[in-house]
């Protein structure tokens, strides 16, 4: 349910990252390779960079394959930091752009591939859409990323069934977690890519092991195991 991208290092162009690589985001909303639910991305995407330190959006519940307008200006926009995704909405969940990734409370970007019961997340009034990723999102920014290990582990604990996989950065901090779908990850020598799947065949992509959390900084990258809910809850 979603792929999605984030990238941390040089200044670079959101075209690089999204639309050029030959498995890129235009390509995984209609062939994504490591999708294990749903088969395609056609419910929106969203594109979320620092400009120095002010937060810019592009959503859209349009598919990314047809939108000739970002694809115009998508090589002008330059950023040393970038949270982008493609969205297959969860059933039952409105399809409209403030439901689709990436969220913000005006310092983080925040992107949810997977899908929660809503009823386990605490109440809020912040929440972009009453869809389940912008009201997790909403959750998160309440408690600060900071938490977000915790957080995640014990949503998880609470819904067995979740998939919690969270893209978040804030221009000096990328943080995600691997938590029931597919997380990899890119170390370039201009920076670090971390992606629901390979953009392309690059022997040094690396699967990031499930129940991970990842962040990467300008002191590099670490990985950190997440608590494991109840054996046998899953």
């Amino acid at each position: 349910m979603c792929r999605h991208l984030g990238w941390l290092g040089a200044a670079v162009t959101v075209s690089s990252l999204v639309l050029e690589p030959p498995s890129g985001l235009r390509v995984q909303s209609y062939a994504p390779r490591r999708q294990k639910y749903g088969l395609m991305n056609a419910d929106g995407w969203g594109i979320g960079f620092f400009d120095h330190d002010v937060v810019r959006r592009w959503r859209s519940a349009a598919p990314l394959w047809g939108e000739a307008s970002f694809e115009s200006v998508a090589p002008a926009l330059r950023s040393h930091c970038v949270v982008a995704a493609v969205r297959s909405a969860t059933v039952g969940m409105p399809i409209e752009a403030s439901a689709t990734a990436p969220f913000t409370d005006g310092r983080w970007l925040l992107s949810h591939n997977g899908v929660v019961d809503r009823t386990v997340l605490p109440l809020t009034s912040s929440a972009e859409s009453v869809c389940d990723s912008a009201i997790l999102a909403a959750a998160i920014f309440e408690r600060g990323l900071d938490a977000l290990g915790d957080t995640i582990a014990e949503i998880g604990t609470a819904d067995p069934l979740a998939r919690l996989n969270i893209l978040a950065a804030n221009g000096s901090r990328l943080i995600a977690t691997a938590w029931g779908d597919t997380l990899c990850i890119l170390r370039r020598d201009d920076g670090v890519v971390l992606a629901s799947e390979p953009y392309d065949d690059d022997p040094d992509w690396e699967d990031v092991p499930d129940r991970h959390l990842v962040e990467v900084s300008a002191k590099g990258v670490t990985m950190t195991p997440l608590d494991h809910p109840p054996k046998g809850s899953r």
